[in-house]
Parts: structure tokens; C-alpha cells; sequence
């Protein structure tokens, strides 16, 4: 199995959208479709979120989104990994890891000095991945404003 890694086209559109709506249903949410249209103009347009889709056999299996940070402590930017999904049929292929090396050479290449993610405490299947590519060193506090 061959897995390329490519930046988000807009004729993927289609599968990015089944794609995403699959994981946010997978992190027991919801978005407007307005939400998810603002969030595929942002990809397409000089905003500061950026997309990558993983192709096998020329079908899309998984998508990563990532953002720029402005840091207090460094002059280049921190990349943030704000999401990452893989097809559950191709999950454990090295499609999510695939994913997450591309975003890492794409921060080295601007000069970060740190890629970092979250996710739910009890997602075992990308933690098991996770634990295997980075390291945990901090902890997340949230606040969710206008409930």
C-alpha cells in the first residue's frame, strides 16, 4: 500500500467534508454547515489553517489540519495539529502517522521548534499512535466560553 500525502485540493471537497463530519460525530459534537464551509474556505485561502490529505489508491483515507501560533517564546511560528482522522478502514496502515511526518517536515522546514496536539483522554486507538511519535509533558485546562 502506497500512501501519499498532499495538500487539500479543492476537488476534494466531497470526501474532505464526509471525512470531517465522520470525525466530529466521532468526538461527539456537531458543526453547522456553515461551520463546515467557513472551515474549507479558511484550508483554501491564505488563512492560517492549512490542510493535508492522505491519498491511497488514488482514494482520500484521511485528512490533518494544522495552524500556525505566533509564540512568546520563540521568533518562528508553533505549529498545532488541530486535527487528524483516518478512515476507520485504514486505521493502523501508517496512514495517521504518514499524516503527522508530513506535518512535522512541514514545521522544520519553516523553521518551528514545536509541533503539538491534544486529544480526548479516552481515545486509546490514537494514543497508542501518539505515544509512539511525541511526547506528553503538558497538561490541558479549558474554559468553554458563551455555553
Amino acid at each position: 500500500m502506497s500512501i501519499k500525502i498532499r495538500p487539500i485540493e479543492l476537488g476534494d471537497k466531497d470526501r474532505w467534508l464526509e471525512l470531517f463530519k465522520e470525525y466530529i460525530v466521532f468526538y461527539k459534537s456537531s458543526l453547522s454547515n456553515e461551520q463546515f464551509e467557513l472551515t474549507w474556505q479558511r484550508i483554501n485561502s491564505e488563512f492560517n489553517i492549512k490542510g493535508l490529505v492522505a491519498d491511497v489508491d488514488n482514494k482520500i483515507v484521511g485528512f490533518t489540519h494544522y495552524i500556525w501560533r505566533p509564540s512568546t517564546w520563540e521568533v518562528e511560528d508553533f505549529c498545532y495539529l488541530e486535527d487528524l482522522y483516518v478512515d476507520p478502514k485504514n486505521r493502523k496502515s501508517g496512514v495517521g502517522r504518514a499524516l503527522i511526518k508530513a506535518v512535522e517536515e512541514i514545521a522544520i522546514a519553516k523553521g518551528s521548534k514545536r509541533l503539538y496536539w491534544t486529544t480526548a483522554p479516552d481515545n486509546e486507538t490514537a494514543r497508542k499512535l501518539y505515544d509512539k511519535v511525541a511526547i506528553t509533558d503538558r497538561v490541558q485546562y479549558k474554559i468553554y466560553l458563551n455555553k
